[in-house]
């Protein structure tokens, strides 16, 4: 499984993605609370299980956990942190973590607590996938999206749906055809998150653009609308050209008139 490590000592890093990745664990590494809130996002497959320094440069543990809180209120959060009082621990648990380690701390006891918490996450998981509602199957052109078990596919090639991915595509396709301005995104996909900005929502539209159209370049189903933000089509219309009207100054009898300005009189001869 996928494990973030938010750490800015390098040493104790280092250490943790050794035995974390001895288990058999991929993991990532971030230094700082931005850093970290970009990974988990981006991240594919979707991480797993967060182990969170609380005090870090810029954006402090707490504060971090917030964040990650408001994008997943599912993901395990392990505090491991050198802080040891209890009003420490207690706001750390008012944050949302789940578990509360402190430094120095025994390995064994470490790795039996991410087994733990990995193995909820992973019970979780196939409980959810196991009474998916037909509803959470979704398909449009040749993509179809399984939000259950966080997978798109589009044609032969399969694509794992980050969990803000999966969230902003499934607005798309609630509100088919509707423009939908950036603000609106951020309001109501981030919950307007201080830590999303318009790049960021632009970034994650070319990610879906690249998992969806068959050439992201000219899209197709997600249309850029200029000044504004986007369009998501669910049946783009069809390509071919119409064919202009006939001309609408003809006679009946379908030959065109000598005089367009015919007013139905008969003509008279000069002189």
């Amino acid at each position: 499984m996928r494990i973030l490590v938010v750490e800015d000592e390098e040493a104790i890093a280092r250490g943790l993605r050794f035995n974390f990745e001895r288990e058999g664990h991929q993991v990532d590494i971030a230094g700082d609370g931005m850093s970290a809130l970009e990974l988990y996002e981006s991240a594919q497959p979707p991480v797993d299980l967060i182990v969170l320094d609380l005090m870090l440069p810029q954006m402090s543990g707490y504060e971090t956990c917030r964040a990650l809180r408001r994008l997943d209120a599912d993901i395990p959060i392990m505090a491991l942190t050198a802080r040891t009082l209890s009003e420490d621990k207690a706001q750390a648990f008012d944050c949302g973590v789940d578990q509360y380690v402190t430094k120095p701390f025994s390995l064994p006891e470490l790795l039996s607590r991410v087994r733990n918490l990995l193995d909820r996450r992973r019970r979780n998981l196939e409980r959810r996938h196991s009474v998916r509602p037909t509803e959470d199957i979704v398909r449009f052109g040749d993509v179809t999206v399984d939000f259950g078990r966080f997978e798109l596919r589009r044609g032969s090639e399969v694509c794992a749906l980050t969990t803000r991915e999966q969230e902003l595509l499934r607005y798309f396709l609630e509100h088919d055809g509707a423009v939908l301005s950036r603000a609106r995104l951020q309001s109501d996909v981030w919950k307007d998150s201080a830590e999303i900005s318009s790049r960021s929502i632009d970034n994650f539209v070319m990610r879906l653009r690249r998992m969806i159209e068959a050439d992201s370049s000219s899209p197709r189903h997600l249309l850029s609308i200029r000044g504004t933000g986007y369009r998501f089509v669910r049946e783009p219309s069809s390509d071919l050209v119409t064919p202009d009207p006939p001309p609408t100054d003809l006679p009946p009898s379908g030959l065109p008139r000598a005089d367009r300005g015919f007013s139905g009189e008969t003509p008279t001869t000069a002189g």
